[in-house]
C-alpha cells in the first residue's frame, strides 16, 4: 500500500478508533499553509466533533478558515470553533494568549488533546531584525514562542492525557535539518543571517523537546519536516523577485505537494497511537515517518533550556 493511502486509511480510521472523543485541538500559525490545512483535514475525519481553536495574526485569513471547517452537520451539533488574535513575535503577546486559555481551564477548555504549531515566513537573505523585546523575530517564531506556547498550555495537555486521551504536541519545522548549536551565540546576537536561524531553530526545537519529553511522559511530542510545500510562505517577498513568483511556482511543481498532501501525511503521524518502542519524543519526515533521533547530551539541553528561560520569561 503505497504511504499516501496509508495516511488516508489511518485518517479515516480516526473517529472509529475513538468512537466517544470530542478532541480539542490548538493550531498556532493555521490561517494558512500546512497548519490550516492540518486544521481542516482534523475537522473533516473528527466529522464535525472537534473543537478547532486557531491562533494567528490574520484575523480575516483566521475567520475564513474557521468557516471553512464548519460541516454538514446542524449549527447546533457542531463545537464551537474559535479564531484568537496573537502575534507570537511577542512573548508577552503569547503569554497573554496561554493565561487567557488557562483561565477557561475550569469552564469550557479543560484539556487540549493537539497542540500544532507552524508559525513563521520563508526568508533567506533578510539581516536580524529584533522584536522590541529583544529577539530576532524569525526565530521569535521558528523557536521562543513555540516554545512559551507548549510551556503554558502542558496542563491542558495533562488533563487530556489524564482522562486517557490524545495528548501530542507537534511541531512543524525542519527535523533532520537542524545545523550546530553554538552555545556561546545562543540566539545568534552575533552570528546571523537568515538561513542559518531557520537551521539553527531545528536543533534547538529538538534539545527542547528532548527535555519536554523527559519531563511529561504522557504527553507526546513530535518535531516534523514537511518537505517541499506549495503555500505562500514559499513565494519571494522581495520587491525585486516578487514578479517572477508565478513562474517560481511553476517551476517548483514537480519537487513540491500541496498543503492538503502534507497534511493528510501529518495528520496521519499527529493521530497515530504512541509508540512504546520509540519512547515519546519523535522526529517525522516529510510523510510523516519516523526519522530517528539520537538524544543529546543533558549538559547541552540544559544550555539552551537556561538560556530560553532567560530569553522569554524575563523580557
Amino acid at each position: 500500500m503505497p504511504p499516501l493511502a496509508q495516511a488516508l486509511k489511518l485518517n479515516a480510521s480516526f473517529a472509529h478508533r475513538h468512537p466517544n472523543l470530542a478532541p480539542t485541538a490548538l493550531f498556532v500559525g493555521g490561517t494558512s499553509g500546512i497548519g490550516q490545512a492540518l486544521a481542516q483535514r482534523l475537522a473533516h475525519y473528527t466529522h464535525g466533533k472537534a473543537r478547532i481553536l486557531l491562533v494567528g495574526r490574520n484575523a480575516d485569513a483566521g475567520r475564513a478558515t474557521i468557516r471553512s471547517l464548519r460541516g454538514s452537520e446542524p449549527p447546533h451539533s457542531q463545537p464551537k470553533h474559535e479564531f484568537i488574535p496573537c502575534d507570537a513575535t511577542l512573548m508577552r503577546n503569547v503569554r497573554q494568549t496561554t493565561d487567557a486559555l488557562l483561565a477557561r481551564k475550569t469552564t469550557d477548555i479543560p484539556k487540549l488533546n493537539f497542540l500544532v504549531l507552524s508559525p513563521g515566513f520563508f526568508s533567506i537573505f533578510a539581516s536580524r531584525a529584533e522584536t522590541p523585546e529583544g529577539i530576532d523575530t524569525k526565530l521569535a517564531l521558528l523557536y521562543y514562542a513555540r516554545w512559551l506556547f507548549t510551556l503554558e498550555l502542558l496542563p491542558l495537555l495533562r488533563n487530556a492525557a489524564a482522562a486517557g486521551e490524545p495528548a501530542h504536541v507537534y511541531s512543524v519545522l525542519g527535523a533532520g535539518t537542524g545545523s550546530t548549536v553554538d552555545f556561546d551565540d545562543l540566539g545568534l546576537k552575533t552570528g546571523y543571517n537568515a538561513l542559518k536561524a531557520a537551521t539553527v531553530a531545528a536543533s534547538y526545537t529538538d534539545l527542547a523537546m528532548q527535555k519536554f519529553a523527559q519531563e511529561n511522559p504522557d504527553v507526546q511530542f513530535s518535531h516534523a519536516f514537511p518537505g517541499l510545500v506549495r503555500t505562500p510562505m514559499m513565494l519571494p517577498k522581495h520587491p525585486l523577485l516578487k514578479p517572477f513568483g508565478p513562474l517560481m511556482s511553476l517551476l517548483s511543481l514537480p519537487v513540491t505537494v500541496p498543503p492538503e498532501t502534507c497534511a493528510e501525511y501529518h495528520l496521519s503521524a499527529l493521530l497515530a497511537e504512541p509508540d512504546a518502542t520509540t519512547g515519546n519524543f519523535t522526529r517525522r519526515g516529510s510523510k510523516g515517518d519516523d526519522i530517528g533521533y539520537v538524544p543529546a547530551p543533558g549538559g547541552d539541553v540544559e544550555k539552551l533550556w537556561k538560556h530560553t528561560v532567560a530569553e522569554v520569561l524575563h523580557v
